[in-house]
């Protein structure tokens, strides 16, 4: 027999929890399978925009965001070849914190998952999904510590996996990009600014985060990878890729000289940015699942959890889940596919070295380029409200 609940979602991560959240007040009988246990470190920049505070507010999550986040990024910027073009970030108008903020992972997923479980989610955790079945709709679980088995059944199946899926896999390609994450130590990196970094073949951000580390991030094409560890065989990938950095992109020197990497590299990948599905086979997708913007604009995060809140709000509004799925499709297309789109011009700018020498003179005679860059990717973007 199948424990029985209303919703089932898979993964726990911001898209995952905020949904099961906002379903499980609203009085419906939730499920989180999660596979990993909390808290964990994730592949991310980390970074939330201003954007998402009424939403964190409605979460009840948003004092504990604001008390362990880093400070409030209020200049973005863009470090490329020798040069340091800094300008204004956009602020959000009538709201007291009216700057985003950087989070580490470990910590805002804790936090939604167990706002999550305080408003009624059951959180199997640690536990792997082994088999989705469509008709009737359910799962079967294994945990990853006793082996033990069991199947729950829902009305509603929802996957926030993220990007990861094994039937996505593709044969390797030079073009692939593969994430990389270092929290730093004793970095120069001036608070309140938020730099891209654009330099041959990848790109990267840098941002202050919580209990004073600057988190960096960036992603690397497959033959840019390849070609720096040849370069120094002796490195871990990680490493390989800061030496590509501080060599291509001199500009950032300053801020990552004399840093410190706490606790190691983590890397991921190949990512797959782009569109996807907001249904297939019976189950929504949210967050990463059903598209992922090039993590250029820093909008992840975000997005995930926009993207939930508006699962949420379509699968509240009615019972007819057909109704549901082509609201939540609409409303996902409005919200985030410019977003996504954005990202993918920004993105292969700035691995192209030839695009970023030619832009460069315009971006410093004109940086406000980089605050308006920065409000189309969605910094200030107004997000529909919880409609519950």
């Amino acid at each position: 027999m199948a424990d029985v609940f209303d919703a089932v979602v898979i993964g726990g991560g911001p898209a995952g929890s905020t949904t099961a959240l906002l379903l499980a007040r609203a009085g419906w009988s939730v499920a989180i399978v999660e596979r990993a246990m909390f808290p964990r470190r994730k592949v991310c920049g980390e970074f939330l925009s201003a954007a998402n505070l009424p939403l964190l507010r409605h979460l009840g999550v948003a004092d504990d965001f604001l008390d362990l986040a880093g400070p409030e990024v209020k200049r973005v910027a863009v470090f490329a070849r020798d040069r340091r073009i800094v300008a204004d970030m956009p602020r959000l108008r009538g709201e007291k914190h009216g700057w985003g903020r950087a989070l580490g992972r470990e910590h805002l997923d804790t936090l939604l998952l167990e706002r999550a479980a305080r408003a009624g989610a059951v959180i199997f955790q640690p536990w792997t999904v082994s088999r989705v079945q469509k008709h009737p709709a359910c799962v079967q679980l294994v945990c990853g510590t006793t082996r033990r088995e069991m199947e729950l059944s829902a009305r509603v199946l929802v996957d926030a996996h993220g990007s990861w899926d094994p039937a996505d896999r593709r044969r390797p390609h030079a073009a692939d990009l593969f994430g990389f994450k270092a929290h730093l130590r004793e970095s120069a990196l001036t608070p309140g600014l938020m730099p891209l970094l654009a330099f041959p073949g990848g790109y990267g951000g840098m941002v202050h985060s919580d209990h004073g580390r600057v988190s960096l991030s960036c992603c690397v094409r497959r033959d840019t990878l390849e070609q720096s560890r040849r370069l120094a065989p002796s490195l871990s990938a990680g490493e390989a890729v800061m030496a590509h950095i501080l060599a291509t992109c001199s500009a950032a020197r300053p801020a990552l000289r004399g840093a410190v990497v706490e606790s190691g590299w983590r890397s991921a990948g190949p990512i797959q940015p782009g569109l996807r599905a907001t249904h297939r086979n019976g189950v929504f997708l949210v967050g990463n699942a059903a598209g992922e913007a090039h993590p250029v604009v820093a909008e992840g995060i975000s997005m995930a959890m926009q993207a939930g809140m508006s699962l949420a709000n379509a699968l509240l509004s009615t019972e007819d889940l057909r109704q549901a799925r082509d609201a939540y499709a609409a409303d996902w297309r409005r919200l985030f596919a410019w977003r996504i789109r954005t990202a993918a011009v920004i993105a292969h700018w700035a691995m192209r070295p030839a695009a970023v020498a030619v832009t460069l003179p315009l971006l410093g005679a004109f940086p406000r380029m980089l605050t308006e860059g920065a409000r189309t990717s969605g910094k200030v973007a107004a997000i529909c409200s919880p409609s519950f």
